[in-house]
């Protein structure tokens, strides 16, 4: 039996490799950028828009953490309040900036998705790339919380388009000997770019200021050219064209495909199993994990959140790196629900036993991040497996990016739990991490496709 993919050489085949790896790659830099530099961004515009003082911000900020080191005298009573309510609006600021990351992915993956499907992997994927990355580089241009927000929403929804197509494409171009391999490369090429902004950011001389967070914004402007040069020189997949073909004959159209819908029989009990999958970690990652960085920034050196995101990217790239041989060796169910474990066990540890300043928090950070990874590494291959050519796109982007917006629900209420938690980060993650017990039970029902045909 011939596949479709056959029809690629070997340069064609390595050649959508790279684009598909590179788009993931500046997907994950622009997760780096939401995690790490959205709650500079948010004071110093807060500070532009009246809304604090800058400057007295960082002198109290500072003598609270000086405090805490026992250097210093501690903060009197009136000024204690004032920060309070300082930290109080960055975090919810900070929160806000994350929701609109996962909502305008969310909205991206269903929207560039099912653009994918309708005109081609490789065209979808590029047009991703170039949304982004203008509206990246237009975020500069805010000058207040509100219009930073609004702009990022948008920009998000080129990121979230950027998943479904690379994953897709890569499923379509490769055996099925080579392709989790290949797919799991994907989810370590994001953790590549969350991996590269922290290194940069934990350089004291490039740290995110009032002054330099929009340069940030503006360097995120340049992948435009990347996209520009992909829309007019990778080729489609073959099995999408296949696809195309044969549906555009059933149908008697000669341009457009049918894609029909996901949430409709009978692709409806996959695709909700494929949300469920996608949520845990994605729920565990922004949920819990994400919040060591705020508990940092609170009582640690101002390079300590970034050196979080560096340690858990590096551990992630190598979970990642390793999923697909594990996958493989012990099933990929097992593999899953192993990566469950892992990471509760992680997390738990992380916020009952250490602090952001004891000397093993960064251990445990680092474990938690390499069972993230191997997530974000399985994810990838298995869930393209799970629908057939026609949806596949609009089913991997549905699946991987709902999960978002059940995420931001949570991150959205962000104040709310802070109120809740009387502003304790360790209980927080405490409650949040136990996401990954309802990991283990959506496992079970997940359907067995080791022997799954990518060309039908």
């Amino acid at each position: 039996m011939t596949h479709a993919y056959e029809q690629l050489n070997a340069k064609a085949r390595i050649a959508i490799l790279v684009v598909a790896l590179l788009g993931w790659f500046l997907g994950g830099i622009q997760i780096g950028i939401t995690n790490l530099v959205m709650r500079p961004a948010a004071v110093a515009l807060m500070d532009e828009a009246d809304q604090l003082d800058g400057e007295q911000f960082a002198i109290l900020s500072k003598t609270k953490k000086d405090a805490l080191k026992g250097i210093g005298e501690p903060l009197g009573e009136t000024e204690t309040e004032q920060l309070a309510e300082w930290e109080k609006m960055a975090g919810d600021w900070y929160a806000y900036l994350q929701c609109a990351f996962l909502f305008g992915a969310a909205a991206g993956g269903w929207i560039f998705g099912r653009l994918g499907d309708r005109i081609g992997r490789t065209h979808a994927l590029a047009i991703s790339i170039i949304w982004f990355s203008l509206l990246t580089w237009l975020s500069y241009l805010a000058s207040n919380p509100t219009q930073l927000l609004l702009m990022r929403f948008i920009a998000c929804m080129g990121v979230g388009g950027c998943w479904p197509n690379g994953v897709s494409l890569v499923s379509e171009a490769w055996s099925n000997m080579a392709r989790p391999v290949m797919a799991s490369m994907i989810g370590m090429m994001g953790n590549v770019g969350i991996l590269v902004v922290a290194t940069i950011l934990t350089n004291p001389k490039y740290s995110v200021t009032p002054e330099s967070w929009r340069t940030i914004f503006q360097i995120g402007g340049i992948p435009v050219i990347f996209g520009v040069i992909m829309l007019v020189t990778v080729k489609e997949s073959p099995a999408w064209l296949a696809a195309r073909k044969l549906s555009n004959e059933a149908a008697n159209v000669p341009d457009t495909p049918i894609a029909p819908s996901v949430f409709r029989k009978p692709y409806l009990g996959v695709t909700l199993v494929g949300i469920a999958l996608a949520t845990i970690p994605l729920f565990g990652g922004w949920g819990g994990l994400n919040w060591t960085i705020p508990w940092a920034d609170e009582v640690g050196p101002a390079t300590l959140g970034a050196e979080i995101g560096q340690i858990r990217s590096i551990t992630s790239i190598i979970g990642s790196a390793l999923t697909a041989f594990i996958a493989l060796a012990i099933g990929r169910r097992t593999c899953y629900f192993l990566a469950c474990v892992g990471a509760l066990g992680a997390a738990q540890y992380t916020f009952w036993f250490t602090t952001p300043i004891d000397d093993g928090f960064l251990f445990w950070v680092a474990l938690w991040g390499f069972f993230s990874g191997i997530f974000f590494g399985w994810l990838p291959f298995f869930l393209p497996e799970l629908f057939e050519i026609k949806i596949r796109a609009t089913g991997a982007g549905v699946s991987y990016n709902f999960g978002r917006i059940l995420t931001a629900s949570l991150v959205f209420i962000t104040p709310y739990i802070m109120n809740l938690f009387g502003g304790n980060y360790a209980q927080i993650g405490r409650v949040t991490s136990l996401i990954f017990i309802f990991g283990m039970i959506a496992i079970l029902f997940a359907p067995d496709t080791t022997k799954r045909n990518m060309d039908d």
